[in-house]
């Protein structure tokens, strides 16, 4: 009886699972390349009305926003060096 049970509920499961097994909703160019637009969205979106056309300057605000960040890090971690004492406020470092 107890093996009938398993049976019957390896056929249920089994058939439960076959539609999941059996499409993926995918159509791949290749392995692992199966980006696929949606209706009405170009296959290439550079030059199309969906590129964001970024602006080189505010790139380029943001490089140098990261570059005053790690001096301010690297002028923190000296003094942290210097005295033993983590101070974040880097307008405090240079008064001491």
């Amino acid at each position: 009886m107890r093996t009938f049970v398993y049976a019957a509920a390896l056929a249920v499961g089994s058939t439960l699972a076959l539609p999941a097994v059996a499409y993926d909703g995918q159509k791949c160019k290749a392995p692992g390349n199966c980006w696929e637009p949606k209706p009405g969205f170009p296959d290439k979106v550079a030059g199309s009305k969906y590129d964001p056309k970024h602006d080189p300057k505010e790139i380029a605000k943001q490089a140098e926003s990261i570059k005053q960040m790690e001096e301010r890090n690297k002028a923190r971690v000296e003094h942290a060096k210097k005295t033993g004492k983590f101070e974040y406020d880097v307008s405090k470092l240079s008064a001491n």
